[in-house]
């Protein structure tokens, strides 16, 4: 799959709007956490090889938790159960979110209930994907 817009076209048509847009909508994290904004820039670090938006726009990632000694817990799923880079997407996720200053442990879990579908998706990541 090919980029239709990359970050910087999407922040120029979205502006002020762009960064809560990137957000998915149906993710469970703790947005007032202190270590959330860098959690989750971290996240969006990693992408699927096969399609060119960030795991975190995708909807891939279903809940973060930041517990006491800001150990972290990330359940996350797949676009499908036979996805190539299953066995490696944990890792991939938790070697970027180790680098997060301050971190504590850090347990990413792969779920496959709900089933990941589209509408988990963020805008910013649809309009990525030109799926409007």
């Amino acid at each position: 799959m090919e980029h239709v817009a990359d970050k910087e076209m999407i922040r120029n048509a979205l502006g002020d709007e762009t960064d809560e847009l990137m957000r998915p909508p149906h993710i469970n994290a703790p947005l007032d956490h202190p270590l959330w904004p860098a959690v989750e820039k971290a996240i969006q670090e990693v992408y699927d090889p096969e399609i060119p938006v960030n795991i975190y726009e995708l909807g891939l990632i279903y809940s973060v938790e930041i517990e006491e000694e800001n150990d972290v817990y990330i359940t996350m799923s797949l676009t499908a159960p036979g996805c190539p880079v299953a066995g490696e997407m944990p890792g991939m996720v938790e070697d970027e979110v180790k680098k997060v200053e301050n971190i504590g442990a850090i347990k990413v879990e792969i779920v496959w209930d709900p089933p990941w579908e589209p509408s988990f998706m963020a805008e910013t990541a649809k309009l990525q994907l030109n799926m409007f």
